[in-house]
């Protein structure tokens, strides 16, 4: 047992200390519910040995965790993070305890196809929720489908007059919905290919993004949002084909729409603004801070409410989601609130945006941002959440990825290794690595723990404009200029 090893209940910590070099520390969750009572520990006790602790005292030793104490990880040893940032070491520490994933994903190594189909330009490439399907919009006009079992196309989805711009599942992946440059909006069948329904048009300019409403809200997937350069966001009824509400507030383009876990929609637009809706239109509040345009948000929670009722750790098993939409929901939010419970109960909000800066905002309850993040140099093009919630990652123009930490928003290190503007990104769904698309026509793949490059992807051709990581963690898909879609293996 390691708490015979390593630790003993305290009588007279403050002697102790000072004679051996221990501490008095109080593990707890992120709800702050307490593991245990105070207890003694060396200074220098590492993030494993606390994890075996926390394991030790929680009775779940297939459980790993990560640790932090005054929102900073520890990351060698509890001493050395106490040194980083100054904390005094009198009386108890709070040392707050975060499960992280108990598998890995293997990195990828190798371009296992080439896939030609597309006419123009691949602009966008996503991943169904449990992996099963894959779609790339391009500028010939057309989604393609492909079969990630042969890696061959299997759907050329066509009815689109102009370049798609935005694809977007729902999270049951029975439906996948499509915007293009005209401001139309059509949805498909995956199983045939064929579209659903009716043309769904309403905007006036191009769509920039779109938006379903969580699974663990609606087992059913009937509603989604479309956001467009024409500075109005419009829900949509999945079913009928027809327009819900309209949420007209911005008064330029708006940029990004999410969805969010809790009920809340958000809208990021040019006119520097990320607005805060119901989703019965009700507007809740202005997140002012940014001198410039929004151009991405992200969600703590967009992981979770990505891949709605799938589990990552059950993939090999089966990766067929229940058809019942009551089951589907069910399970969705059983996982959702123990997610939720997981990251500390409340949801966290990033933007990104062309004034080099990134705002973290807790946008249920505050219209203040919890933190600035500075460092870029450049406009930041993409940021995400990565699926544990403990990281942020954010892509420049100034040629990096920079890590950021999730909770407070800290910065921890920058990415090198592209010689051109990074467009994109995808976090692995184990949150140890992440894959970014460049400029450059490369594919970049970092490490967390060690903070540096640790694959360079060469392969396509020119520009990778879209880049996705399956959610079962197997392979990564890219694309751009060149035309041609890439998947990528361990």
């Amino acid at each position: 047992m390691i708490e015979t090893e390593i630790l003993q209940e305290t009588e007279e910590p403050e002697a102790k200390r000072m004679k051996q070099g221990t501490l008095i520390i109080q593990l707890q969750d992120e709800s702050g519910n307490k593991c245990g009572n105070p207890i003694e520990v060396p200074e220098n006790i590492t993030a494993p040995q606390l994890s075996d602790l926390t394991s030790s005292f929680l009775e779940s030793a297939d459980e790993k965790y990560a640790f932090y104490t005054n929102s900073v990880e520890i990351l060698k040893n509890l001493g050395d993070t106490l040194d980083e940032i100054d904390q005094k070491t009198e009386g108890t520490i709070v040392v707050v305890y975060s499960p992280i994933a108990v598998f890995k994903v293997r990195p990828v190594t190798r371009c296992s196809s080439e896939i030609q189909g597309h006419t123009e330009a691949i602009l966008t490439v996503s991943f169904s929720p449990e992996g099963r399907y894959l779609a790339s919009g391009s500028g010939d006009t057309t989604t393609r489908l492909w079969d990630l079992t042969s890696e061959s196309p299997e759907f050329t989805l066509e009815g689109h007059k102009s370049h798609i711009l935005a694809i977007s599942w729902a999270p049951d992946s029975k439906k996948i919905c499509t915007g293009c440059k005209s401001g139309q909006l059509r949805l498909w069948s995956p199983k045939t290919g064929k579209q659903t329904g009716k043309v769904m048009t309403g905007h006036k300019q191009w769509i920039t993004g779109i938006a379903w409403e969580p699974l663990h809200q609606d087992g059913s997937c009937r509603r989604f949002i479309s956001s467009s350069k024409d500075t109005n966001a419009i829900i949509w009824d999945a079913v009928k084909q027809v327009k819900l509400i309209t949420l007209s507030n911005h008064q330029s383009s708006v940029t990004a729409v999410v969805w969010g876990g809790q009920g809340l929609i958000y809208t990021g637009s040019q006119d520097r603004v990320v607005s805060v809706w119901r989703p019965d239109g009700t507007y809740c509040r202005a997140l002012r801070g940014h001198a410039h345009w929004v151009n991405s948000l992200a969600l703590n929670t967009s992981y979770i409410t990505r891949t709605g009722a799938f589990e990552p750790a059950k993939a090999k098993q089966s990766n067929q989601l229940p058809e019942d939409p009551a089951t589907l929901q069910k399970e969705a939010r059983e996982l959702y609130d123990k997610y939720l419970k997981s990251i500390g109960g409340f949801e966290r909000l990033c933007s990104a945006s062309d004034d080099h800066t990134l705002f973290l905002w807790k946008p249920e309850s505050e219209k203040k941002p919890l933190s600035r993040l500075t460092g870029h140099q450049a406009t930041i093009n993409d940021v995400k959440f990565s699926p544990d919630a403990r990281y942020l990652a954010s892509a420049s123009f100034d040629k990096s990825v920079k890590l950021w930490c999730g909770k407070t928003g800290k910065f921890i290190c920058a990415f090198r290794g592209h010689v051109r503007p990074v467009y994109t990104l995808a976090w692995s769904l184990d949150s140890r690595m992440i894959v970014s698309g460049s400029s450059d026509s490369t594919l970049k793949l970092f490490e967390v723990s060690t903070r540096k490059l640790l694959k360079d992807l060469p392969g396509h051709a020119d520009e990778v404009y879209g880049v996705d990581w399956s959610p079962d963690g197997q392979k990564v898909a890219s694309g751009g200029k060149d035309r041609a879609l890439r998947l990528w293996r361990k």
